[in-house]
């Protein structure tokens, strides 16, 4: 009986022309369309038992590594990812900035004698890459006049669908220049002073001020959703950074556009590829990296200023083009939209172009997976690791609240497990 790969599957509109005509061109075409599909759907084992808890706002795929589907149930209909879209949005970026690209920040000298700074939409901008950049410009100046931020390499005031203007780090804005993930790390001590919960990162009086006007008592906020503040964190960490190493700032810290005359003193290349930031986003499942990725990807592949619809539509071409997905709906980079929609047959084809990068995935055991988690959305896919040395492929949707989704893997684990030892 003959086996039909995922990938044709998925593109089921690539048909060959018949040349018969009248009654025989039509059942030469039935034909074909049996032969072609019906060995997949007949070789799908039904025989799963966790198949009857997933319920009809539910889906579920398991494939072995030879593209033939093992379980399967509302395969082709659109569900919410939530955060499993990153690994879409890490694929993206792969393809169109390669795993070892880097991003860049630039800094300037203009006529007046003013320090200027341009980014570029670094997600991984935290106090050690502040520091090492206050290093190298001490080198360069002792003293300047003001510091200029230029943020326009992203438009202002993106919203990112589905988050909140909350203080939550989830809800972190993106920006073209921001520090520590546009969040501060505090904590009180006994006599309730605010205190840094990073020794790496000082308080600046310009954070200080946001925690009292904010009311906040210790942990891990976003600060700011506004995008001026956001730069302003930003250079107002670096200028405490340069004061340390004795650089002089004689005017204030604000915001304006490098200027065609402005001379280029300095670029700093952040000192993690891509990959490397890809890999802590999947880690932390981080909102904030996967949107920065996103946005820039817009920016690089359409021109400055970056905006969500750039983002959406290089994501959304790649996964048309590429991956010949015709029907995912791509919001924004993270998962957080409940606008996003992808089948667990278009997830297959997206694991099955990322399993070279799969390393980049949180382990736990013989799996290799993605979570994602929303309220009454709990998202599960990934590759669990096959006896020749090549993985399964699974996808778990669960669109409803009281569902198990380590009861379902365990369940396909265990029965991929027992099939194993009985070949």
């Amino acid at each position: 009986m003959r086996l039909l790969n995922v990938k044709n599957l998925n593109h089921q509109s690539k048909i060959v022309n018949l040349k018969s005509s009248g009654w025989v061109r039509g059942l030469s075409f039935v034909l074909l369309v049996l032969y072609l599909f019906y060995p997949v759907i007949s070789n799908a084992k039904q025989d799963l038992p966790c198949l009857k808890n997933i319920s009809s706002v539910d889906a579920l795929l398991v494939v072995n590594p030879d593209g033939e589907i093992l379980y399967k149930k509302h395969e082709t209909k659109k569900h919410i990812p939530a955060s499993t879209l990153k690994v879409l949005t890490a694929l993206t970026a792969i393809k169109r900035l390669g795993a070892s690209y880097r991003f860049t920040t630039e800094f300037y000298i203009d006529a007046d004698h003013n320090l200027k700074i341009k980014g570029f939409g670094d997600p991984l901008l935290v106090s050690e890459a502040w520091q090492e950049i206050a290093d190298a410009l001490a080198k360069k100046t002792k003293n300047f006049n003001d510091l200029i931020l230029d943020d326009t390499y992203f438009s202002p005031q993106i919203v990112i669908p589905g988050s909140k203007h909350s203080t939550n780090p989830y809800d972190a804005p993106v920006g073209a220049l921001c520090a520590n993930f546009n969040t501060v790390f505090f904590h009180r001590d006994h006599r309730g002073r605010i205190v840094s919960s990073e020794p790496q990162t000082p308080l600046i009086p310009f954070a200080r001020k946001k925690i009292r006007k904010l009311g906040l008592k210790q942990g891990r906020y976003t600060f700011s959703h506004d995008q001026k503040e956001i730069a302003l964190y930003a250079g107002n960490l670096l200028l405490y950074f340069l004061r340390e190493r004795g650089v002089t700032c004689q005017g204030k810290v604000c915001l304006s556009a490098i200027q065609p005359g402005d001379r280029l003193i300095y670029t700093y290349q952040s000192r993690f590829t891509l990959e490397d930031i890809l890999r802590k986003m999947m880690a932390f499942s981080s909102n904030f990296i996967a949107n920065q990725i996103f946005v820039a990807l817009g920016a690089k592949v359409y021109g400055p200023p970056g905006t969500l619809a750039k983002g959406v539509k290089v994501v959304s071409e790649f996964a048309k083009n590429d991956l010949h997905l015709q029907h995912i709906e791509i919001a924004e980079g993270s998962g957080i939209s409940r606008k996003n929609r992808v089948s667990v047959l278009d997830m297959l084809a997206i694991l099955e172009a990322f399993k070279p990068h799969r390393h980049l995935l949180k382990r736990t055991g013989n799996t290799l997976y993605k979570t994602g988690t929303l309220r009454g959305i709990s998202t599960r896919v990934g590759y669990i690791d096959g006896p020749s040395g090549s993985p399964y492929y699974f996808v778990i949707f669960l669109n409803r609240t009281g569902s198990n989704i380590d009861t379902v893997l365990g369940c396909v684990t265990r029965s991929l497990t027992h099939s194993a030892k009985n070949r």
